[in-house]
């Protein structure tokens, strides 16, 4: 062989390590730290819309806990749409008309994946009057939530205590969301990542 065509040779093996690597990295990272989700449902809004995409960090949870106001993709329950694990809590066919938002986990994970603002920590007291949340006695700054009223899931103004190692997940638009108000909390074991950033459309692009 001449020397040309093992220098091509070369070069052509050398690009395709690069590649090869670079595809492995890329994967690595979309897999474990950084990862890409579209946003199903317009209950994020007027945060986020339908089809909007943003980018979640799956490596921030196995540092650090969850905060009040950052926004979270999760598992919900197995069950979610059967509601609250206690029946007479959230709504469902018994407890519809529950003064108290639901506060019992359940405990099988589904395989969706939601995407939720936290509004409840663990150990915090809860109850919701007219969709805005009560924590610990306070009323949450809510100035990017769609405005909620005669609904029941506006009002919950009982208040419950959130488990050791649960998380109280809502949705922006508080009259159109399947949250924790129905469903429960959500153990710290489902949260996959934190949405930071916005990329899709072009002009909503930014940090969340």
């Amino acid at each position: 062989m001449t020397q040309g065509k093992k220098s091509a040779l070369s070069s052509v093996l050398e690009l395709v390590v690069i590649v090869a690597t670079a595809l492995g990295l890329a994967l690595a990272i979309q897999a474990f730290i950084i990862k890409p989700y579209r946003i199903p449902s317009g209950s994020m809004l007027p945060t986020l819309h339908i089809n909007q995409r943003v980018l979640v960090n799956r490596l921030g949870p196995h540092f650090g806990s969850p905060s009040v106001g950052d926004i979270y993709v999760f598992h919900p329950p197995k069950n979610y749409d059967q509601g609250c694990a206690d029946p007479q809590e959230g709504q469902s066919d018994v407890g519809k008309d529950s003064s108290r938002a639901c506060g019992v986990p359940q405990s099988q994970e589904s395989g969706e994946t939601f995407i939720k603002r936290v509004v409840g920590l663990p150990g915090d007291r809860i109850s919701i009057v007219g969709g805005h949340v009560i924590r610990n006695g306070v009323a949450e700054k809510d100035s990017y939530i769609a405005p909620c009223s005669g609904s029941g899931a506006c009002d919950f103004p009982a208040t419950i205590t959130i488990p050791k190692n649960d998380y109280f997940m809502m949705g922006d638009n508080r009259g159109q969301s399947d949250d924790s108000r129905f469903w429960g909390p959500v153990p710290r074991a489902w949260i996959i990542g934190r949405a930071f950033f916005t990329y899709w459309p072009p002009d909503r692009i930014g940090f969340l």
